[in-house]
């Protein structure tokens, strides 16, 4: 999907790299520091980074950020939990 999106495999394989690369957008950024710091723990995003966070999203793409941060991280506890690994999405058919 990230591809799909203009994301390039050198900034998927960086990814944790994000915040010293040139190669994402303000947007993207924030985005991504959000779902880094919700993942380490919910309970305690600032002041500052609602703040940053608003400079970027209306409330509606917060929401939507945050319920897809959350989904993610169920599946991949989930998958934790029962020692399951990520497969391969199919190719697509060619007609």
């Amino acid at each position: 999907m990230a591809r799909r999106l203009g994301w390039t495999d050198d900034q998927l394989q960086n990814l944790a790299d994000f915040e010293k690369r040139s190669d994402f957008t303000d947007q993207e950024k924030i985005a991504l520091r959000l779902a880094e710091h919700v993942t380490h723990d919910a309970r305690t995003v600032d002041d500052q980074l609602w703040i940053e966070l608003r400079r970027h999203f209306d409330e509606g793409e917060i929401v939507e950020l945050l319920c897809s941060i959350g989904l993610f991280n169920y599946f991949n506890r989930f998958n934790d939990a029962l020692t399951m690994e990520p497969t391969a999405s199919p190719a697509p058919e060619r007609q």
